[in-house]
């Protein structure tokens, strides 16, 4: 394979296989892609497996939003075992008799865990305690005090799939450790808990239907080459699919091209946001989707007060990038 890396634009929605990190995923992708920017939008544990968009080219412009999305998870619990790391993979720190667990204690335990909570992330974790990484002090054996981090749980369900198993079907904000919430649920049930496997099957709008394994992508490459995986790329801008967008006539998506806004008058087209659509965060102002009189996304940017398009992010597909 030639060495020289390519301007290559758009997003794959990876179903990370077991065993590797995410960083290790993604280097094989960009490796076959041969692309010369990439990035993944929220780390995968090597136990865990699931949806893991990777975004290449123009497409990391909207990895900051998607790092903020909601994810959605399926999980199997271990129950009757403690362990360092809150899953399997660690050391066991505690055994102890798994009572019998009633639905209605089912159900108390989806009430106290859903909605605002104040989770404890686990030692193992990317987190920074004093510059360094809590996964490396946990592996020179050091516990540090950490402070608990405001998360949301907007669904939970839970079910009992043996004498000593859960499984767990959740929905929740970006920062959610499953491992934190299934060890904090097997502290209530007083036997502890461990998680046994764990499965993202959304991430923002994306959903597992969408994804494609790591050996799909491999035997794509080694049917077609490189078209063949480009193949598989979504457009950026389907990240931002629940956001409003306008389209603005010619001259007005000329002049925003170098960072003009655009008046009201200038919109030719727009179509309404989803019930979740974002707003700015420092003004508040509506977050939409610009494209241009041919239909190509522009831009990410604002609607202001004053009905101006101001544009936030330009994006530069690859085939119009200078050399």
């Amino acid at each position: 394979m030639a060495s020289k890396r390519r301007e290559v634009d758009g997003i794959l929605l990876l179903d990370k296989p077991r065993g590797r990190s995410s960083n290790q995923a993604l280097g094989r992708v960009k490796y076959l892609l041969q692309a010369k920017k990439a990035g993944h939008t929220g780390a995968l544990d090597p136990r865990a497996t699931g949806l893991l968009p990777l975004c290449f080219g123009q497409a990391t412009k909207v990895s900051g939003w998607l790092l903020d999305a909601d994810k959605r998870y399926v999980a199997e619990a271990r129950l009757g075992v403690e362990t360092d790391s809150a899953d399997l993979d660690g050391a066991v720190i505690r055994e102890a008799a798994v009572p019998p667990i009633e639905p209605a204690t089912l159900r108390e335990l989806e009430r106290r865990f859903s909605g605002d909570q104040a989770q404890v992330p686990p030692m193992v974790s990317a987190l920074k305690h004093q510059g360094k990484r809590l996964y490396e002090l946990a592996r020179q054996g050091v516990e540090v005090d950490r402070p608990p981090r405001p998360v949301q749980i907007h669904s939970l369900e839970i079910e009992q799939i043996a004498a000593d198993g859960l499984r767990l079907t959740v929905h929740c904000s970006k920062g959610t450790y499953i491992r934190s919430l299934v060890a904090d649920i097997g502290h209530a049930l007083g036997c502890g808990a461990a998680v046994d496997t764990l499965h993202r099957v959304g991430h923002g709008h994306f959903d597992a239907a969408a994804m494609v394994s790591l050996d799909s992508i491999e035997a794509a490459f080694e049917a077609g080459g490189v078209a063949a995986i480009e193949a598989l790329l979504q457009p950026a801008e389907a990240a931002l699919a629940h956001w409003p967008s306008v389209t603005l006539d010619a001259a007005a998506s000329a002049a925003m091209r170098h960072g003009n806004p655009a008046a009201p008058t200038a919109v030719v087209g727009q179509t309404p946001g989803g019930a979740d659509a974002p707003y700015e965060g420092d003004t508040g102002w509506p977050l939409v989707r610009i494209f241009d009189d041919g239909g190509r996304f522009l831009a990410v940017g604002v609607r202001d007060p004053d009905g101006q398009i101001r544009a936030r992010r330009l994006f530069v597909p690859a085939a119009h990038a200078p050399a």
